[in-house]
């Protein structure tokens, strides 16, 4: 490993360990606030639980004392110490003097008789000898004596101390494993990653055959990396394409360049007349043509193929492109000795570029016409022996497939999908006419549009089948 290499992984690790301190600090600062808020409303709910109580307790005393007198109240407090050592009782006459009560001494906090609050006591009895927490209320008789109702709240403060220090405990707990859990998490992420560089840094330096690698976990990193092996394949195909078009271009134009070349030089010099002249530079001509022809193609898919006439698209009748181009290849499938039909679903309509889709399907006929049209000479017969049918119907409401089938020699089903790529020509010698770009030019077309070409058996032939979405 290098040192950049070093010092970037070093710099992950750093951000991955502070991002997820920060996540884990987040978190706890969060849950304590959540914690210290319920602690905080069940010592409120259990405040106002013993003050609705001691407070109920008082008026049922102070009622007491008012019909009975002190010794009633004294009876109804030596009673209630007896039965719940909780419950805290100090009364006094009007002279201050204690008459009855489980507290051993009046508590200073509620000595001026006016407000309540809380207070240390020194427990006995039952509960032993040491140092407890009561809440009270003051109670001014009608007879001009005080009256403390109390209840021992330790337990209450116990739990509170034990809520707050599970809490403490939970809350370490917590920040440990969130840690720990964050940096496994961030060192698997970081393998991930890491993996997904080494990949990319070898398909920087030219090997496109590299993927980046996925965990099938449907994640979103899993997602990213299939997204960009998608483009990869893409880019890895349009390479090799290219690569393929340089070779092919080198082969299919080469040989047309120097027949172009050949035939001018021979008419220099074999011409002698002004005629043979014309005639020479007519096939000059030509022959130019044919090569500028192929060219123009070439520059049509990578237009198709960059999407730079996707804004031209319209609402197209297809039935009536059909039409046109039937009835404008007919005299050449007449000569050829082939019938030449058409079978168009009334009224479908695409959303398409008028001029790309016509030279598409004039494409697929001038191909059906072209081999069909061979079969036939071979078969020595002048009569109509072959067929070429152009069909269009919709498919599930949505889809419109236009076709066009012979019955010529047809193509084998390991070539099908080879023969739609540009310059390949399954006939390796190329001495018949053609470039090799007619159905790559219909495959970008459809393509364009949003569509896909298939190749089928005839039975006997070809059956081409383009495959568009319908129009509005």
């Amino acid at each position: 490993m290098t040192v950049a290499n070093k010092r970037t992984t070093t710099a992950f690790y750093t951000t991955v360990f502070g991002v997820t301190a920060a996540a884990v600090v987040a978190f706890l600062v969060v849950a304590a606030l959540v914690v210290a808020g319920l602690v905080w409303q069940t010592n409120k709910v259990l405040s106002e639980q013993v003050l609705r109580t001691l407070s109920s307790e008082a008026q049922v005393l102070s009622a007491t004392e008012a019909t009975g007198g002190l010794d009633a109240i004294t009876r109804a407090i030596n009673v209630r110490s007896e039965l719940n050592q909780s419950n805290l009782y100090y009364l006094t006459d009007a002279t201050g003097s204690k008459l009855a009560g489980n507290l051993s001494r009046l508590p200073s906090e509620l000595a001026d008789g006016m407000t309540g609050g809380v207070f240390d006591y020194t427990s006995n009895g039952k509960k032993g000898g040491w140092e407890r927490i009561a809440a009270g209320l003051p109670v001014r008789l009608s007879g001009g004596g005080l009256l403390i109702v109390a209840r021992d709240i330790e337990d209450q403060r116990a739990l509170a101390a034990r809520i707050r220090i599970l809490a403490l405990i939970g809350f370490g707990c917590l920040g440990v494993g969130g840690l720990v859990l964050g940096l496994v998490i961030g060192k698997s992420v970081l393998s991930r990653v890491e993996g997904m560089r080494q990949a990319s840094r070898a398909i920087m330096a030219g090997d496109l055959a590299q993927r980046l690698p996925r965990s099938h976990t449907g994640d979103e990193l899993d997602r990213l990396a299939e997204s960009f092996n998608t483009m990869l394949s893409r880019i890895e195909q349009l390479m090799t394409g290219f690569r393929e078009v340089s070779d092919n271009i080198a082969h299919d134009l080469k040989t047309p360049l120097n027949r172009l070349r050949n035939r001018a030089e021979a008419t220099l010099r074999d011409a002698t007349t002004s005629q043979e002249l014309q005639d020479g530079l007519g096939q000059t001509i030509e022959a130019a043509d044919e090569i500028i022809k192929t060219f123009d193609a070439l520059l049509l898919i990578a237009r198709l193929e960059a999407g730079a006439v996707s804004s031209t698209l319209e609402p197209v009748d297809i039935g009536a492109l059909i039409r046109d181009a039937v009835e404008l290849y007919e005299p050449v499938a007449d000569d050829a000795g082939l019938a030449l039909t058409s079978k168009v679903e009334h009224d479908v309509k695409l959303n398409a570029n008028r001029r790309l889709v016509a030279q598409a399907i004039a494409n697929l006929i001038d191909n059906a016409i072209k081999y069909s049209s061979r079969r036939s000479r071979v078969d020595g017969d002048n009569r109509l022996a072959g067929h070429v049918e152009v069909n269009v119907r919709r498919c599930g409401g949505n889809r419109v497939e236009i076709s066009v089938s012979d019955d010529g020699p047809g193509i084998e089903a390991v070539d099908r999908q080879r023969v739609v790529e540009r310059f390949v020509r399954l006939e390796e010698s190329r001495t018949a006419p053609g470039t090799g770009l007619g159905l790559s030019l219909v495959s970008a077309v459809a393509r364009l549009h949003g569509g896909a070409i298939r190749l089928e058996d005839n039975k006997p032939g070809l059956r081409a089948v383009v495959d568009l979405p319908a129009g509005p």
